[in-house]
């Protein structure tokens, strides 16, 4: 599989799933469409330093992970959910051709996370076409279409009722490095949530179907993936 994680910041949703299918084998890629630069603690900080930093900080994520990583621009709180913003990532698909897509959920408060969930779902179609994804490139630039399948995962949601199928990934073999990631980012950003409750949160979501941690997601489909026999 191809697996592409798009963010806005905060990919701790989903650091189990993708250090599984890293370690699987799977070309697994995490994309963050703005630097966060608007948190507090870079309030002090040049533009540059917190570009600086925050690479840094995706960096290690991905090396904690397996993964590649890239950075996009798109300014932190200033995500409009726009047709330019969806072909920067729709051209990104035409390169890396994903099979599997994470985001966050439609409705999330924070508008950046809304934002990209919807640049990433549109961005699909966008990679579909050609004339789209070349425009203005210029000649000796010529993008592939990127037309199979893509499967879309999003965060579950708590702040609308559930719209879509949920699935549980099992991430206890990966327990350890989520609380890693989960420990780097406390500390640099001083959160007062400790790691026990991280890690409970995802104990829960593992009791809701029989092993030991999970995270969960909602399938961007109206019905859920059929089943040989019910188990």
């Amino acid at each position: 599989m191809r697996l592409l994680a798009v963010l806005a910041d905060d990919e701790l949703g989903c650091v189990g799933t993708l250090a599984k299918h890293a370690a699987r084998g799977d070309a697994v890629k995490l994309v963050w469409t703005t630097h966060g630069e608007l948190a507090s603690q870079f309030v002090e900080e040049p533009e540059e330093e917190v570009r600086r930093v925050r690479q840094g900080h995706g960096a290690w994520v991905a090396q904690k992970l397996g993964t590649s990583y890239q950075f996009f621009d798109m300014g932190d709180s200033r995500l409009i959910g726009s047709r330019a913003e969806a072909l920067e990532l729709a051209r990104l698909y035409a390169e890396f051709k994903p099979s599997i897509v994470v985001t966050w959920s439609d409705d999330h408060p924070h508008p950046d996370h809304r934002m990209t969930a919807k640049i990433a779902y549109d961005a699909i179609t966008l990679a579909r076409i050609p004339k789209i994804l070349n425009e203005g490139l210029g000649d000796d630039v010529r993008l592939e279409a990127h037309r199979k399948p893509v499967h879309f995962y999003q965060y579950l949601s708590f702040a609308s009722p559930t719209r879509y199928p949920t699935v549980h990934v099992d991430t206890s073999e990966h327990i350890g490095v989520s609380l890693d990631v989960f420990g780097f980012y406390r500390d640099f950003y001083g959160w007062a949530l400790a790691a026990e409750q991280f890690e409970r949160s995802r104990a829960n979501r593992g009791r809701e179907v029989g092993v030991a941690y999970a995270e969960v997601f909602e399938v961007r489909a109206r019905y859920a993936p059929p089943l040989e026999y019910l188990h």
